[in-house]
């Protein structure tokens, strides 16, 4: 891994996408196997959670990754109020335990590992490596990449339909535009982890009576509206950052 690495930041990032999306799929139909909600890809995420973040310490690469301390006041975040606004979106129709205990905590756990492992892939790998030759292709091909991947929900036995899933590719892309915005000027990832992580976490006690599609295509909009919105201000009002060779391993 480590001489993949060192031959092409690029390559590695692909074949790391390759591979989680890979067993994302798998995952489903295995689950269904063993009767519980998100077990199979509870497993998976954990032991891909443990591989790449063991590999990123070993080797140095915990600042290159923004797995660090953003050293840009939060302040100048608006203390991530709107972050905050945007993770507890899935719960403004209320709070409903929708599955059983054992799904419930296949989930959680499943959901809390994606999160790390979606915003070291796209925002830490495949940005980084982008990044060395165009921030700005960096910047688009990190947050278009990680919209579109959402498309793979349409093909892997998750049950969700064309229309939810338009509204997840569109909002995804549009938070990934957000998350690597506050990668690239903040220079940490934690927060971006944490708001992927308690968005889908709190998926999962979402309350869906009474919400039509209707309402859910104006709460999708709304939830971009907020999250372009952000971007927009950071973008503004934060300062681009500098140094993305590979050999800078503290500045973005």
């Amino acid at each position: 891994m480590k001489k993949l690495y060192e031959k092409s930041e690029l390559t590695f990032a692909i074949v790391w996408i390759v591979i989680y999306c890979a067993l994302q799929s798998l995952a489903n139909p295995l689950n269904k196997r063993t009767g519980i909600d998100y077990s199979a890809g509870a497993v998976f995420s954990i032991l891909q959670t443990i591989i790449l973040f063991s590999f990123i310490r070993k080797n140095n690469l915990t600042e290159r990754y923004g797995l660090c301390k953003s050293r840009v006041p939060a302040r100048r975040f608006l203390y991530y109020v709107p972050l905050i606004i945007l993770a507890t979106g899935n719960l403004w129709n209320g709070v409903a335990f929708n599955n059983p205990l054992a799904d419930t905590v296949c989930r959680i756990v499943c959901m809390l590992c994606v999160g790390f492992l979606e915003e070291v892939i796209f925002r830490g790998l495949l940005f980084r490596a982008i990044a060395k030759d165009s921030i700005k292709s960096a910047v688009i091909i990190s947050g278009v990449t990680f919209g579109a991947g959402h498309i793979i929900n349409l093909f892997n036995g998750s049950g969700m339909d064309l229309v939810n899933n338009l509204c997840q590719i569109c909002f995804a892309t549009a938070a990934g535009f957000l998350l690597v915005t506050i990668f690239y000027r903040g220079k940490s990832l934690l927060p971006c982890i944490i708001t992927h992580s308690s968005i889908n976490i709190l998926s999962t006690f979402a309350n869906k009576a009474g919400m039509t599609r209707e309402k859910h295509i104006i709460h999708v909009l709304i939830m971009i509206v907020l999250t372009v919105a952000f971007t927009l201000i950071l973008a503004k009002t934060l300062p681009e950052s500098q140094g993305t060779g590979r050999n800078d391993t503290g500045d973005l």
